[in-house]
């Protein structure tokens, strides 16, 4: 838990990775060495924690075993040999599937395939509101920008890497080392000759235990994934964003990939000599169904949690980081959706995005209101002061005087914090133009020199760069009427008093601050505003329009305000990571022989739990599965998120579901367990004592958003869709029941 800018906001930072490097500067310190013996406890409760792979060997597994688990932990995870650890890889960015059959098919989330399926729809083919299912090999679709990552194995490298520190006299004193740091000891670690000798590996370090322990994880890439089925949006998004972080839930959360390889079983780019992938291992299926206890775990990529956040920390990410990403986003959000709505080509443009921002915003709605309702900040506090009195009583006067010194942090870096937020989330992320090139001195100065090959060299450049921007998803217009509301919107909520970019200093000169004018010009003098200006400029490339550009105006502006605010976020946060990482090494203390896992980093982890219902409120319950019925229930004809396809309304009047009925006769669709996860266990496997494939993980409840920084067993639960379903749509509803000849499938 270093003393890093807060969860919350590194969610959001995540989406706009190209502003983030100022943030390595932020976690500078002292680096502690803690007995490990302390750390590596089992937990205390199933269903609480995301546990290292490697710790399942040095863990107690009886509880494990006393809720049903019939394997030995070496089915699971073992580091000699195959295990079902085998069968699970990152998909993309940020999501996790698992490989079910011999011939590499992948399953994850259709909300994970779902910017990838948007690439490959068209209003003529428009694969988000059809589906798409191909018959045959060549009929799949090639997905350039998709891999896939499998973890082929975990080594203990922490003495190496304190060692390496220890002889360093650049990092040695640093509580905070880069991942490219790390990653470059990785490199040193087994050397570049192994790297060559296998293609498609990479090694990359991890710290856990905030920076007392480090994995080595060798990883093995495959960038030829293609698209192979995916059910349309009324089954795959039923329910949208109404629905979203809700149960009960009745979303068919799933889609199809194929890996495929070179001739020789290799990592290659795409190519039609390519074959399918024959994996180490898949994932058999189990038809046998759920009951309320059973017992399954999860194997995935969970992203980030902060279970050890103090009250400070926690109410910064309710009142500052929470509160302004929503109130900006919905005024974005209703701008872009009446767009959506007009126009279907700006429906699939805008559909992934959308979906994301919406996603955010609504998650830190709810994680707010468990903030209160759980009123996890009153917790924490007595936490703090159960803590306090424990180390004065021990004579540990510097743990008590770190936690004050964190409180002390907090209240000084608020302000950048906020400022920051609304300017990422208005002008940055809020105004896309913001995203336009910006490094065009060079091509100025060789213009103004008129040397032809350098100016000719920078336009391709600079080209390549419009192309980026321009992208087919982008749409000027609604850029154009978010961008107007978005800096009003700035306006209003950062006092002319407090600094501001520099452009509104254009604006209120230049356009008396009328920012519906400004926008106007940027869209009719930038260069960026369309193909057709673009390739007009690079007919007669002249400096002075760029100069003069104000687009490139803007985003300078607003770029620069944002490094500012850092490098005052910085300086108010100097020696935080020092205040925290002693309050951390006290907590360790006193929890010794108690369970203590560590923060989720999007490692793989193991969760275990059992399938269970439960009560939100007084008088109401929860049942722990959902049905066909529900889905019929729920129809609203010509809604966008909870029309009903024509077809499955035909199967459910004709209770035409065959073998994936339950035992009621009913077909299942989603179920819930007491699983902890977390953003990243997206398309995780459910996982059945047998080790069998029973489900895909795909949300969370609405009353456990808080769980990134407290768990709470009796309310939070995780949400996945009954493999049942899956496999009910691909034969039933899409006639794609050739797809299952190749998986393995138990009764």
């Amino acid at each position: 838990m270093q003393f890093r800018m807060p969860a919350g906001l590194l969610v959001c930072l995540s989406e706009y990775k190209k502003y983030n490097n100022i943030f390595d500067l932020m976690r500078k310190g002292i680096l502690l060495s803690l007995s490990l013996s302390c750390l590596i406890i089992f937990a205390g409760k199933a269903e609480e924690g995301m546990w290292l792979l490697p710790q399942l060997k040095e863990q107690n597994l009886s509880d494990m075993q006393r809720l049903g688990l019939q394997l030995n932990v070496d089915d699971i995870y073992n580091p000699d040999s195959t295990s079902i650890k085998d069968a699970i890889v990152i998909f993309g960015p940020g999501c996790t599937g698992e490989v079910i059959s011999d011939r590499g098919l992948v399953l994850t989330n259709h909300h994970c395939g779902y910017s990838y399926i948007q690439d490959h729809s068209s209003v003529e083919q428009n694969y988000l509101e059809n589906g798409f299912w191909a018959k045959n090999q060549e009929e799949e679709l090639p997905t350039p920008d998709l891999q896939v990552t499998f973890i082929e194995k975990i080594e203990d490298v922490t003495e190496y890497v304190l060692n390496s520190l220890k002889n360093d006299s650049i990092y040695g004193n640093l509580n905070y080392v880069s991942s490219l740091y790390l990653n470059q000891l990785a490199i040193y670690y087994v050397g570049q000759e192994y790297l060559d000798k296998n293609p498609g590996t990479t090694v990359e370090i991890k710290s856990f235990y905030e920076d007392n322990a480090y994995y080595l994880f060798y990883e093995k890439t495959y960038s030829d994934v293609r698209l192979v089925g995916t059910p349309p949006s009324s089954v795959g998004k039923f329910g949208g964003e109404t629905d979203n972080w809700m149960w009960p839930r009745h979303t068919g959360d799933f889609c199809l990939f194929r890996i495929y390889t070179d001739l020789d079983g290799n990592p290659a780019e795409y190519s039609e000599e390519n074959i399918p992938l024959h994996p180490k291992k898949y994932l058999p299926i189990s038809l046998k169904g759920i009951r309320e206890n059973d017992f399954s775990f999860i194997l995935g990529f969970p992203g980030e949690t902060d279970r050890y956040a103090t009250s400070y920390e926690i109410d910064e990410l309710k009142n500052i980081i929470n509160k302004t990403r929503i109130r900006i986003r919905e005024e974005k959000l209703d701008i872009m959706l009446a767009e959506m709505l007009a126009d279907p080509e700006v429906n699939i443009r805008y559909a992934s995005k959308y979906s994301r921002s919406s996603n955010y915003r609504k998650n830190s709605i709810g994680m707010n209101r468990c903030i209160d309702k759980l009123k996890v900040i009153e917790k924490k506090k007595k936490e703090e002061q159960d803590f306090v009195r424990w180390a004065v009583e021990n004579e540990h006067p510097e743990y008590k005087n770190a936690l004050d010194s964190v409180k002390s942090t907090v209240e000084k870096r608020s302000n950048y914090l906020y400022r920051i937020m609304t300017l990422r989330e208005a002008l940055l992320s809020g105004v896309e133009f913001s995203k336009v090139p910006t490094d065009i001195d060079s091509l100025c100065i060789a213009m103004d020199k008129k040397d032809e090959l350098e100016i000719e060299g920078r336009l391709i450049v600079l080209n390549e760069e419009f192309e980026s921007f321009y992208d087919k998803n982008y749409h000027p217009e609604t850029d154009q009427k978010i961008a107007k509301r978005m800096l009003s919107l700035y306006a209003e909520m950062i006092d002319k008093k407090e600094e501001r970019p520099s452009i509104f200093k254009t604006i209120d000169d230049k356009f008396a601050g009328n920012y519906d004018l400004f926008v106007d010009e940027c869209f009719k003098k930038s260069i960026f505003a369309s193909p057709e200006k673009f390739a007009a400029f690079r007919k007669n490339p002249k400096s002075e329009i760029l100069k003069s550009d104000p687009m490139i105006q803007y985003a300078r502006s607003v770029n620069q305000e944002y490094n500012d605010l850092s490098v005052g976020y910085y300086n108010k946060n100097f020696n935080g990571d020092l205040f925290l990482r002693k309050y951390m090494e006290g907590i360790l203390e006193k929890r010794k022989g108690t369970s203590i896992y560590p923060d989720a980093n999007f490692s793989i982890r193991l969760t275990y739990g059992t399938v269970k219902s439960y009560r939100p409120a007084d008088a109401v319950k929860y049942d722990y599965h959902t049905t066909l019925q529900g889905v019929m229930e729920k129809e609203m004809p010509g809604d966008r998120e909870f029309d009903v396809p024509e077809k499955l309304k035909q199967l459910y009047e004709n209770k035409n579901f065959g073998q994936y009925a339950g035992s009621d006769n009913e077909l299942p669709v989603c179920f819930i367990t007491t699983h902890d996860i977390t953003g990243g266990n997206s398309g995780s496997p459910v996982i059945d004592a047998s080790g069998r494939l029973i489900g895909v993980a795909f949300d969370g409840n609405w009353e456990s958003l808080s769980g990134d920084i407290i768990f709470e067993p009796e309310l939070q639960r995780c949400i996945a869709v009954d493999i049942r379903y899956v496999l009910f749509i691909l034969d039933k509803f899409a006639g794609a029941g050739y797809l299952m000849n190749e998986m393995q499938i138990d009764q």
